[in-house]
């Protein structure tokens, strides 16, 4: 269940389709990696090719964005939702806590993932988190060590996009996790240390707009969707 914009895969299982397959994955111990992908990281793959190899080996590429569900229209596709990486970080933790499964929050500044984790905790009270550690452990060893001592069953991984993405996919072997998730800023969002869009942007899918408001520098990044969204019509 793959569309395909500009040699991306992009899934189109909805959010109640995911939990069942990641749940099932957990109890199959069968690894998968999941990525969010946006028209910007799309693009980006045009140029290059490791970074297009390494989204296309995810077992599911999440649309997160707008422009994505708006391509697929394009396209006569059947990606309806949008799935952005937060969310599915909170829909995992759901699950996890609803089926008895444990997280790992690895990434980010000293301080802000332990922050993320009282945040899950309070949220989910039944969520086992196994363990926490931030991104700036160099001891890629130690990192790996503590992972798998943990016996989490859900790493999420906050060292920024592609980053994140090339070390899940570089370490998959050596860790005994069944899903990855690369979550860039969530732990950020998560921990109250930067404020998410209120719901009315969030309900709409007007997030984008919300978050170019608050920072006008983003409008470089913005500008880039037409681009993207004239590339699907033509490659149509």
């Amino acid at each position: 269940m793959k569309e395909r914009f500009l040699g991306v895969d992009v899934s189109s299982h909805s959010y109640e389709q995911l939990k069942k397959n990641v749940i099932d994955d957990i109890n199959h111990k069968k690894q998968s990696f999941i990525v969010a992908i946006n028209p910007e990281k799309i693009l980006k793959a045009q140029q290059d090719e490791n970074l297009r190899n390494l989204l296309n080996k995810a077992t599911y590429q999440i649309p997160d964005g707008v422009g994505v569900l708006v391509a697929s229209r394009l396209k006569k596709g059947n990606i309806k939702e949008r799935v952005t990486g937060i969310d599915m970080l909170l829909t995992l933790c759901e699950q996890a806590e609803e089926h008895g499964k444990s997280v790992f929050l690895y990434g980010a500044k000293p301080g802000i993932a332990e922050e993320a984790k009282e945040e899950l905790v309070r949220k989910y009270p039944g969520l086992k988190i196994a363990g926490v550690l931030d991104g700036y452990e160099k001891d890629e060893q130690k990192v790996i060590q503590t992972i798998n001592e943990s016996q989490a069953d859900i790493l999420f991984v906050a060292l920024g996009s592609p980053k994140q993405e090339y070390w899940i996919v570089d370490h998959m072997d050596e860790l005994n996790v069944s899903i990855f998730q690369g979550v860039g800023g969530s732990f950020d969002v998560i921990s109250g240390r930067i404020k998410r869009a209120p719901d009315f942007f969030l309900r709409f899918g007007l997030e984008w707009l919300y978050r170019l408001i608050a920072e006008p520098w983003r409008i470089k990044r913005q500008i880039k969707l037409p681009a993207f969204l004239l590339k699907v019509w033509r490659d149509k």
